[in-house]
């Protein structure tokens, strides 16, 4: 009896000796770290030399960088609608490439088509400039001739295939246009060639005149649409001693929105429509960044301050990023105007320096290209001291955003 007994306090002295050590390594040993936050699989960057003639290709997923010969240093960059392409302006030199991704979405997922590589469609449009994009079409504005080059995607991959040339009649300047979703463009105009645009008018794919300029105004710069309105930043008038932005609808009809009482003789030079948000922003480094509320027609601050270098929508439309001369980064929802997030991300810029940091943004990271350094830094916009550092050409100065937020491949 007595063994059976003693046998029983023992084992459940055994029971209680092994939770109590089980317990006890549980308190030691360190909980789980969350995964390091990646960005979309499906997300790419170009990146442009000051210098040289070298394309960067990040894939930031995979942290990958690939290069390519471009035609010329300082080629501008801008992504096309669709995601797939980008468009690379080689201004001084009269020419237009397309670089095409290899991707293609099919909205819950993304298809790899090819490897990354040059597209084969060219322009050659005389100081290629302004370039918009809307569904498939891409339309560029070409200074020194006033016309305009339109491509489709359906043509980027045929051998020798070039952009088409829109004559409208234009006279030579720094101008700017706007693709309605009915078809038409609405493009500046100006009075003498060479001079600044101070009207806006509406042509047909031809370059036929659909709807004659209403208003005139001083100085147009900067420009954005939603499908059914195009806003124009720009002075009120030809004394450049108030600004405002001019209100073009596809109907034809136009208003100008003065900017804020006590703005002073400025321009919302930069125009941009963040799609979720469904709202227009205006920005001016002297002045700062602004909602453009084209239902009320008022114009109101979103960062007031004479230091901002850097103002971009993040690429789905939500947020709004602004990046001073401190090296600070804002970030400002735009559903509310309200600012999420700020904190030092880069050493401060010089207010004089020609080619400063230039910035793109996705929902989960900021991305910026540093000239002194050679690197595009990829900050995680959740915590801003978490940088990634890509190093890519000797002095990149510009960057553009492309590919798709989404991390499904085909069959997933």
């Amino acid at each position: 009896m007595h063994s059976k007994s003693n046998l029983k306090k023992l084992g459940l002295m055994l029971t209680l000796a092994a939770v109590f050590t089980a317990c006890d390594k549980d308190q030691n040993e360190p909980a789980p770290q969350p995964e390091t936050t990646k960005e979309f699989k499906y997300v790419r960057l170009l990146v442009s030399d000051e210098v040289s003639n070298q394309i960067s290709f990040i894939d930031p997923f995979t942290s990958k960088v690939s290069t390519f010969d471009g035609k010329f240093p300082l080629a501008n960059l801008y992504a096309t609608a669709s995601g797939r392409y980008a468009a690379v302006l080689y201004q001084n030199q009269n020419l237009v490439e397309v670089f095409d991704s290899g991707l293609q979405s099919h909205t819950d997922h993304i298809d790899e088509m090819n490897a990354p590589k040059w597209a084969t469609i060219t322009a050659d449009g005389l100081k290629p400039t302004h370039f918009k994009s809307k569904g498939a079409e891409s339309l560029i504005f070409n200074d020194n001739d006033g016309t305009l080059s339109a491509g489709n995607e359906a043509e980027f991959n045929k051998a020798g295939a070039k952009f088409r040339m829109i004559k409208a009649g234009l006279l030579p300047h720094h101008g700017a246009m706007a693709q309605f979703d009915n078809g038409n463009y609405a493009v500046t105009t100006a009075p003498a060639a060479g001079a600044s645009p101070n009207r806006v008018q509406i042509i047909d794919k031809n370059g036929n005149l659909v709807h004659a300029s209403t208003l005139e105004i001083g100085n147009i710069h900067g420009n954005a649409t939603d499908g059914n309105v195009a806003v124009f930043g720009g002075f009120t008038n030809s004394a450049a001693t108030a600004g405002g932005v001019l209100v073009v609808s596809a109907s034809g009809e136009q208003r100008l929105i003065p900017n804020p009482e006590g703005f002073g003789a400025f321009r919302l030079a930069n125009v941009y429509y963040a799609s979720s948000a469904q709202k227009f922003i205006g920005f001016v480094a002297t002045k700062g960044a602004y909602l453009i509320d084209i239902k009320t027609d008022k114009i109101t601050s979103i960062y007031a301050g004479s230091d901002a270098f850097q103002c971009k929508v993040d690429y789905a439309g939500k947020n709004l990023l602004v990046l001073t001369l401190d090296g600070k980064l804002r970030i400002y929802d735009l559903s509310t105007g309200a600012l999420k997030k700020e904190g030092s991300i880069i050493s401060p810029v010089g207010s004089t320096d020609t080619y400063k940091p230039v910035l793109e943004a996705t929902a989960k990271f900021a991305y910026i290209a540093l000239p002194s350094s050679g690197e595009v830094y990829q900050i995680d916009l959740e915590n801003l001291s978490s940088v990634i550092k890509h190093k890519v050409s000797s002095r990149p100065v510009r960057l553009t955003l492309f590919g798709f937020e989404n991390n499904a491949a085909h069959g997933e």
